[in-house]
């Protein structure tokens, strides 16, 4: 199949398709006399793999790792779940970070009167200038 069709199948776009085959994410696919890349189902799989672990925060190298573990006929399922676990933690921690930029961003709104007064404890706080 094409690139077209293969656009078509996973809703990825031609440039990232590209991309991961740049990358080596991808087996290379082989190319007519034409020069065009001719995908097969090995190739639709790695794809529809590397876009659905994009969606859930895998880096493009964690995907490389995937693919590999995907391609592998003796891999461990356990190998997989370890990646699973590794990006589950990693979201853990941004979700703590984020639930403490969320704190900060309502203790200034609460601080701040948000009037036509000049003096903001936002600013204040953000410049560590303090107003006594």
């Amino acid at each position: 199949m094409n690139i077209s069709e293969v656009v078509k199948l996973t809703g990825l776009t031609a440039k990232s398709i590209r991309l991961y085959e740049d990358k080596g994410l991808i087996t290379p696919p082989p190319r007519g006399e034409n020069g065009y890349r001719h995908y097969n189902r090995t190739h639709l799989d790695e794809l529809q793999l590397i876009g659905r672990a994009k969606r859930v925060g895998f880096s493009l190298e964690e995907c490389r790792a995937l693919v590999a573990l995907a391609n592998d006929p003796e891999r461990r399922s356990a190998a997989v779940k370890e990646k699973a676990q590794e990006k589950l933690v990693q979201v853990e921690a941004k979700l703590s970070e984020l639930e403490q930029i969320k704190q900060q961003l309502e203790h200034w709104i609460m601080e701040c009167p948000g009037n036509d007064d000049s003096d903001c404890p936002i600013i204040d706080d953000l410049t560590g200038s303090c107003h006594q």
